[in-house]
């Protein structure tokens, strides 16, 4: 059983670990495990896979539904026997590495984010805690991190930096007073995070981008560009939510849509 800390942590904290294949406890926090997805690790994953996010999500993806804000969220499947391990996981350790999520690059951190209000209005603030769990031997070797230099040594700064849009999303709808999500909200939701390549065909089959002042360049990278799609797709939601005006609805389409 894995353990929280209840102390909140910044960038700056101090603590003693490392990991490496020579441990007993190699790959042994990486069994049972409650992996929740995000929309970069998807594309990471199913590129590194070759195959499209449909296939990635029904063969390695079950669907949690959070009953605050009735978010659909994509958590990965771990292998159904004794030691529910992850699939990827094998021997010699995982073989997705490169592109492994963001959650496994944390660990033995975990990140959360809180809306702290200001003045100026309000403010996204992330902190960290650190995980304990009994199995894991990495807090008895002498290796020296930061939170932030730990990060960067696992590329989670990337990360962070491509799915903050998409975290914000899931807070600002976790407010109080949000209403929960009609069943066709809640499929957009799940499909403009995590099914970025029906989100493409839905983007240009329907030709929802027709109904909205987008230039012709910013158009054609989407097409062409997986993270322009993805970052696409959160503007877009931010609109359907109701979030955030992030997109101009077309002159032509108000009066259209008013008469």
């Amino acid at each position: 059983m894995r353990l929280v800390e209840p102390t909140k942590h910044t960038l700056n904290s101090k603590f003693k670990f490392r990991c490496h294949n020579d441990m007993s406890c190699f790959t042994k926090c990486c069994s049972h495990a409650n992996i929740l997805l995000t929309p970069y690790d998807i594309i990471r994953m199913k590129n590194r896979l070759g195959i499209s996010s449909g296939e990635f999500l029904k063969k390695y993806t079950y669907t949690y539904s959070d009953e605050k804000s009735s978010h659909p969220y994509a958590v990965l499947k771990m292998m159904d026997d004794n030691e529910g391990k992850c699939p990827f996981v094998g021997s010699e350790g995982c073989g997705i590495y490169e592109d492994r999520p963001a959650n496994c690059r944390y660990y033995p951190i975990g990140q959360g984010l809180m809306i702290r209000g200001s003045e100026e209005g309000p403010i996204n603030e992330e902190f960290y805690f650190f995980i304990r769990d009994p199995n894991c031997l990495g807090y008895q070797e002498d290796r020296e991190w930061t939170i932030q230099t730990w990060r960067i040594d696992q590329g989670v700064d990337l990360y962070d930096e491509m799915n903050r849009e998409w975290k914000e999303i899931q807070l600002r709808r976790n407010t109080p007073g949000q209403p929960k999500l009609d069943p066709k909200k809640q499929d957009m939701l799940y499909m403009a995070s995590y099914d970025i390549d029906t989100f493409r065909r839905f983007a240009f089959e329907s030709k929802v981008l027709d109904l909205f002042d987008i230039s012709k360049k910013e158009i054609d990278k989407i097409k062409t560009d997986e993270i322009a799609l993805m970052k696409f797709g959160f503007r877009y939601l931010k609109y359907v939510l109701m979030l955030e005006e992030t997109l101009k609805a077309k002159e032509e389409y108000i009066k259209e849509s008013g008469k």
